[in-house]
């Protein structure tokens, strides 16, 4: 893992699931990750919503979220730029989900930084 602050794929892209499900952990307390866009798109006919959250593993509590029931209309993408970035440190998650499940395929762009 380079830590040279150069902006990588930190979550391949993969289908948010229709119930709060982890996206993405950092690796360890060594590291931190610096977020710095999600891309998010529909590949269906029809707009999906979708939630994010940052806060503990598979979490869904309210005042966590980073965007509440944002629609995506159909086969369109959308994207959540961080300026200069979020940072999440090992006991950090970012989790999601969408109203409809194999829907939206999300995205995460950042870079890893030596705490």
């Amino acid at each position: 893992m380079a830590l040279n602050g150069v902006i990588k794929l930190i979550a391949a892209p993969a289908y948010l699931a229709n119930a709060a499900a982890n996206i993405y952990t950092p690796p360890n307390a060594a590291v931190y990750t610096v977020i710095t866009q999600i891309h998010i798109a529909n590949v269906t006919a029809g707009a999906v919503t979708y939630t994010l959250y940052i806060g503990a593993t598979g979490g869904s509590t309210g005042g966590t979220e980073l965007a509440k029931a944002v629609s995506v209309a159909a086969n369109s993408v959308t994207y959540l730029p961080f300026s200069p970035g979020i940072k999440m440190t090992s006991a950090d998650f970012l989790s999601g989900l969408a109203s409809a499940a194999t829907s939206l395929t999300i995205t995460v762009m950042g870079y890893y930084v030596a705490s």
